[in-house]
């Protein structure tokens, strides 16, 4: 069974909101050290932007997949397609962190870095608008 917050739209947005914008003000941050060759700044400011991934959008939608998918499916079988696309979103965000956390290991941060955070930022973006029109409006 999910939480109350995963099957109220308004509420649902919101998460996904406040979560997105916290990821750009990190990745805007990140670029900013880069650009001004703040590297010990930059290693810092990589590190809370996956940990942020980690905690934030990952936790949620561990939830969601433990949760709110099941019971949709349960419910309505017809959506499994769209559960599978949804779950596979996660899949594609959980292996650019890990893609992150592997390069942040070479401590150097570099521009590729920020090539990955929009990739996440992108992918969740089309994730959350997914979610919100072909799952949460049935």
């Amino acid at each position: 069974m999910s939480g109350p917050s995963l099957r109220k739209r308004d509420a649902h947005s919101s998460i996904h909101e406040a979560a997105l914008n916290e990821a750009l003000e990190l990745r805007e941050l990140f670029q900013r050290c880069l650009e001004d060759n703040e590297t010990e700044k930059a290693l810092q400011v990589i590190e809370v932007a996956i940990e942020h991934w980690e905690s934030r959008t990952l936790k949620h939608a561990e939830a969601e997949e433990e949760g709110l998918y099941k019971d949709i499916v349960d419910e309505n079988p017809d959506m499994i397609s769209t559960v599978i696309q949804l779950t596979r979103d996660h899949d594609l965000m959980r292996r650019i962190v890990e893609t992150l956390k592997n390069r942040l290991q070479s401590q150097q941060p570099d521009q590729r870095m920020v090539t990955l955070l929009d990739s996440l930022v992108i992918i969740d973006e089309i994730h959350n608008a997914d979610e919100m029109n072909k799952l949460l409006n049935h």
